[in-house]
């Protein structure tokens, strides 16, 4: 119910590697062999060898099967491999979850050789540029996990270390070997160039872009290698439900496959809440517009809090404008301009002002919006989940309505938001570029991530309506309004 998996003999590999409860971009079941690359570096579980000659020579070999036609899990299938020189076994088990059970062994001469199962070359879900540079070397021993991009990639390299877990990784699906003996295992890291469509909804052959294909080969470098190989989502439900009981001092499973970045600590359980809230109304969009709403409401207090402080920070500018210009024929080293920075925090102090109490709520937004693009990037659960117009939350909105609603929520909260200590050009140029700057950045964002902007762009603007019918929301506009009209003569 899982999986089906198309064997060949020639080679003892696999052809396909389809998973039944995932589609592509064509809602086609989805096919993890990236069968461009393959055809050109290798198909799963072929065996990989220093020797390019042996290599080649055991993965075009006639092997033969110990049974043929259709199995259903639980069940095993052997293929053997013999001439004078040279013996071969691969041996694979598979029962009801994505993890199959590898055993392989070469012998050459009555010696052992160093033959490792490989997952040679990218996924069958990697069709635009950006799905390609996603990809990931990944590794655990114990408590450190390393994350390998592209880039610091060397191909055919030998990493002989303890491994917990080993493979290659794309945003959505992983395949890694879990070594049965993590003390004698090895990584070979392994990098090719391929021409892929620049477009993979109209391909064509002139009109192609390089990009690099990860693969990764892990087995035991002095004897037979015995392993499981998970292919399957980087779900995290499913990650947790593999044992890896080699770990020690973490979570013996494979979750760390699942990378919500820096600031985890948040993303994880902002995860674990929207999916909770999904169970309940079963649209990861609205899922998405609840956990906002939540979220600014809970933080509402201590935004309002800090709005009156920025408010009464504007109120004061002038008065702290004038203490500066007193103090400004002094040089930067004078003892007397200690006496100014007296004066401003007396005068902050006696108006009862914070001067960092304005950027508190930047500070304590950031945070979760970081987290929110992490989890995103992560949440296997949001690709092509549907929400009104927009086919998938984990891509760009592909009207960009939700980019332009950011750039115009902005700027209309930048145009309410009274700014009486900030001279009215300034002002002016701010209420363009910062919205142009920030409709600039989301273009591409997640339209996950633009929905929870966006809406938390219209709580904000809802609050500043509040503020500005206060006296003090009043008086700062007043203030402004002179300011400006002040300027112009």
């Amino acid at each position: 119910d899982l999986y089906r998996i198309t064997f060949t003999n020639r080679g003892a590999h696999i052809k396909s590697w389809i998973l039944k409860k995932y589609d592509d971009d064509k809602r086609q079941p989805l096919d993890l062999v990236n069968h461009l690359a393959a055809d050109k570096y290798g198909y799963p579980l072929s065996l990989w060898t220093y020797d390019e000659g042996q290599r080649n020579r055991l993965n075009s070999a006639l092997y033969v099967a110990s049974s043929s036609g259709t199995l259903n899990a639980p069940s095993k299938i052997t293929f053997v491999y013999a001439d004078g020189d040279v013996a071969v076994r691969k041996s694979f088990s598979f029962d009801h979850t994505y993890a199959v059970h590898v055993e392989t062994s070469v012998m050459s001469k009555g010696s052992q050789v160093a033959a490792y199962p490989v997952w040679p070359a990218g996924f069958g879900d990697q069709v635009s540029l950006a799905s390609y540079a996603a990809s990931q070397i990944n590794y655990q021993y114990n408590s450190n996990i390393e994350r390998l991009a592209i880039k610091k990639v060397s191909g055919g390299s030998t990493l002989h270390q303890p491994f917990n877990w080993a493979g290659v990784t794309d945003q959505y699906f992983a395949a890694v070997f879990i070594p049965d003996d993590s003390q004698n295992s090895a990584l070979v890291t392994l990098r090719n160039p391929l021409n892929v469509p620049k477009n993979p909804k109209n391909p064509n052959s002139q009109d192609t872009a390089p990009v690099e294909m990860l693969g990764a080969a892990v087995g035991n470098p002095s004897g037979p290698t015995v392993a499981r190989l998970y292919v399957g989502p980087k779900a995290l439900t499913t990650l947790e439900s593999v044992p890896v009981p080699t770990i020690v001092g973490a979570e013996q499973d494979l979750r760390g496959l699942i990378n919500f970045g820096f600031w985890g600590v948040i993303a994880r359980p902002l995860f674990l809440w929207l999916r909770w809230t999904y169970d309940f109304i079963h649209n990861w969009g609205w899922a998405i517009c609840i956990q906002t709403l939540i979220i600014n409401l809970a933080l509402m207090p201590l935004r309002i809090s800090s709005m009156k402080s920025a408010l009464k920070m504007q109120k004061i500018q002038p008065h702290m404008n004038s203490i500066k210009e007193k103090y400004k024929k002094y040089g930067m080293r004078d003892p007397r301009r200690q006496e100014m920075n007296t004066e401003i925090g007396e005068l902050m102090k006696r108006e009862g002002v914070s001067p960092v109490g304005g950027c508190l709520p930047l500070v304590i937004q950031m945070p979760f919006l970081f987290a929110y693009y992490s989890m995103l990037g992560s949440a296997l659960d949001l690709r092509h989940a549907r929400w009104l117009w927009i086919p998938d939350l984990s891509s760009p909105d592909p009207y960009h309505i939700l980019p332009i609603g950011i750039f115009f929520t902005m700027l209309f909260m930048q145009r309410m938001t009274p700014q009486a200590g900030m001279d009215p050009s300034q002002q002016k140029l701010m209420n363009v570029m910062m919205p142009v700057m920030m409709g600039f950045l989301s273009w591409n964002f997640a339209s996950g991530l633009c929905l929870y902007w966006a809406e938390g762009n219209l709580i904000a603007i809802v609050q500043q309506m509040v503020m500005n019918r206060t006296s003090l929301g009043r008086e700062m506009r007043e203030m402004a309004a002179k300011r400006a009209r002040k300027k112009e003569k």
